[in-house]
């Protein structure tokens, strides 16, 4: 097995799930990066995509809103455990390697939502970022997508929950400080580990996990509500920090932490063990069988409810140690409400002439 530097998956294969012809690699030029000693490195390849609406709907029992956006397909990020790898299956792209290096652009999201917004008969709630991909991926550096789509949320006064992993999100806090004021906006930094060894591997293009706390003690001290998630909770990988995450982010500044348990949809459950076996070989079997354990004995459990939380009695040990850390931290019970109630439609030249 070949490991790609810097990259999460250690495979490349493609989907089966939805007929999709196999493709055949030309070895031509394979042969002769071999012959030189070293295969040519991965590089992160954008593709701008043209989509006719931008905020997507859902009826999920399991989250707390009903509409997000992502600026993004794939995520650079390459986080091993992303639930959303398999949906890069329907571009006839591998959920593994492909997913962290052939990225999707969507450049027109912030006219898009202009246009959305405007609409009479739109109804506010608040609008969910992060919740597919990162919105502050490392390409978000150059395209500034994300960006765009809160300078829109700013005018609007439109209400945002925004989940991200990387402190990139610093360099909005001047937007961020802007909606926070008028509580509008909430931000959750996804917390997965505090060893950058094991983050280097888990996560391998994030942040390092210190510059997430610095970016968490900033948006507190600059009045935007931040939360935290530990995110996901892999048995035998980072369970051991539950007490250490949940008292760090309480130090930082964040007003509360959740959890949620390593969940391994379609094609993410080879990649994780293939990762595992590449990387945990010791603990491999060990984690697997934790996991089937957590999930009625399979490697994913699809059920709204329990699909986050898992059940059995490793499920209850976790959320019992959780529990007792956040009330050791200094967490309460209080749960943030955004406003919407300020909500003006997006006005200019344009807009006026409907």
């Amino acid at each position: 097995m070949t490991i790609e530097k810097g990259r999460g998956a250690t495979v490349n294969g493609e989907s089966h799930r939805f007929n999709l012809p196999q493709r055949a690699v030309d070895g031509d030029w394979l042969d002769l990066a071999m012959l030189e000693g070293a295969l040519p490195q991965l590089r992160t390849e954008v593709t701008v995509e043209r989509p006719r609406t931008i905020i997507a709907r859902n009826a999920s029992p399991d989250i707390g809103f009903d509409r997000s956006i992502n600026a993004y397909r794939g995520c650079e990020h390459g986080c091993i455990y992303c639930y959303a790898r398999p949906s890069h299956a329907y571009h006839d792209l591998s959920p593994g390697l492909d997913f962290e290096t052939k990225l999707f652009a969507k450049p027109d999201a912030a006219a898009l939502l202009r246009a959305e917004l405007a609409r009479k008969n739109y109804s506010v709630a608040p609008i969910a970022m992060g919740t597919n991909t990162d919105p502050y991926q490392p390409i978000e550096k150059d395209w500034r997508i994300t960006r765009q789509v809160l300078e829109v949320l700013v005018e609007t006064r439109h209400p945002t929950f925004i989940t991200t992993k990387s402190d990139r999100i610093l360099r909005d806090i001047d937007l961020l400080a802007d909606l926070a004021r008028d509580n509008l906006v909430a931000v959750m930094l996804s917390v997965t580990t505090l060893d950058p060894k094991v983050a280097r591997t888990l996560e391998p293009r994030a942040p390092h996990p210190e510059r997430r706390m610095e970016a968490i003690a900033q948006l507190a001290q600059a009045g935007i509500p931040v939360t935290a998630n530990m995110s996901p909770i892999i048995p035998a990988i980072n369970d051991h920090e539950i007490e250490s995450v949940v008292a760090r982010v309480a130090a930082a500044g964040a007003r509360d932490i959740n959890y949620i348990l390593v969940r391994l949809p379609h094609e993410v459950a080879p990649l994780f063990r293939a990762w595992l076996d590449a990387h945990h070989p010791d603990r491999a079997a060990k984690v697997m069988a934790i996991i089937r354990d957590l999930r009625g004995g399979r490697d994913n459990d699809p059920n709204f409810g329990s699909r986050m939380r898992g059940h059995g009695v490793w499920a209850d040990l976790i959320r019992s140690r959780f529990v007792k850390a956040r009330r050791k931290a200094g967490f309460g019970d209080d749960r943030l409400t955004l406003r919407t109630d300020l909500f003006r439609p997006p006005e200019g030249a344009q807009m006026r002439l409907f």
